[in-house]
């Protein structure tokens, strides 16, 4: 009738400087995360498709830490980790449905750089208000039937014997090990996912980087050059961090076979990814600096 997250209780000495460091850390992404929204909500200088763009994935960001991170903390607090079926099912689905959103989204701003830089003199009319809006649906929404089935199909599965899972949230790899009988068409339909939301959208951003650094090198101007690199920088830097690490937990032979190295390679994609982009967005752009400076100064004021 229900699964026990081990979590970290293979650490019993370090639960509770865990549980601040995880409470921190959830804190300071709503509150870096809440900010970007704002100030791409409201600042005039920012009402651009970049921005709002940027204002969908810190929101996103959100949602995804919300739905591992309370679950995680309430598990060190009481220091029980028992987890009905449904319950697992939920944020298995929950998990995959935003990830995969993530996946497209990432997709969606690197078309939005490359119309920028390689289609200037259209790009008003290429990425208009209606567009974006279309585009940011479309990642939230193609995705859902297919995670649906895929977490209906698991937990379709019977399950018996050992009902612990060697992680801190429901993952399909460690709830694949569980189950009984043949899961070998489970693991196909795994890999299957993983390549169209993964390995797909990778290798559109690949395309669409590509022909934007080919554009950027002809440019005879240094500092349009430079302009147009730290546009891109930041954004390249979240997607090799993020698909480096969703790919090696969702496309590796064997599921999770590494343990506690497969749990810390999902704290990088869940936990500290999320943590550092905000950083990475404000840090990397003069834009968003400025709207940053502007915001506190009203605030103190």
């Amino acid at each position: 009738m229900e699964f026990v997250l081990l979590g970290f209780s293979d650490m019993p000495n370090l639960q509770w400087i865990l549980f601040g460091i995880f409470l921190l850390i959830y804190l300071t992404i709503l509150m870096c995360n809440s900010i970007i929204i704002l100030i791409t909500r409201f600042d005039p200088a920012l009402q651009k498709p970049m921005y709002f763009f940027l204002g969908n994935f810190s929101f996103l960001e959100i949602c995804y830490v919300t739905v591992t991170i309370p679950r995680m903390l309430m598990d060190l607090w009481t220091q029980r980790g028992s987890i009905s079926l449904s319950a697992c099912a939920a944020q298995m689905c929950f998990v995959l449905m935003l990830g995969g959103t993530e996946c497209l989204l990432l997709t969606v701003m690197a078309y939005d750089r490359y119309v920028a830089i390689c289609n200037p003199l259209h790009y008003s009319l290429v990425m208009n208000h209606k567009v974006c809006i279309q585009l940011v649906a479309a990642s939230w929404i193609s995705g859902i039937p297919v995670v649906i089935g895929q977490t209906c199909q698991i937990f379709f599965l019977p399950f018996c014997g050992s009902n612990t899972i060697n992680h801190f949230f429901c993952d399909i790899p460690p709830v694949l090990k569980l189950a009984c009988g043949d899961t070998f068409v489970n693991e196909i339909a795994v890999y299957v996912v993983a390549v169209v939301f993964i390995m797909v959208p990778f290798l559109l951003i690949v395309v669409s980087y590509s022909k934007i650094i080919s554009n950027i090198l002809k440019l005879s101007s240094a500092k349009g050059r430079s302009k147009a690199f730290s546009t891109c920088s930041s954004h390249l830097t979240v997607v090799v961090l993020f698909y480096g690490t969703a790919t090696i937990t969702y496309l590796q032979p064997k599921p999770n076979q590494f343990g506690r190295m497969g749990k810390l390679i999902s704290l990088f994609y869940t936990v500290l990814i999320p943590t550092l982009n905000p950083i990475i967005y404000t840090l990397r752009n003069k834009d968003i600096m400025v709207a940053l400076r502007k915001l506190l100064g009203k605030l103190f004021t």
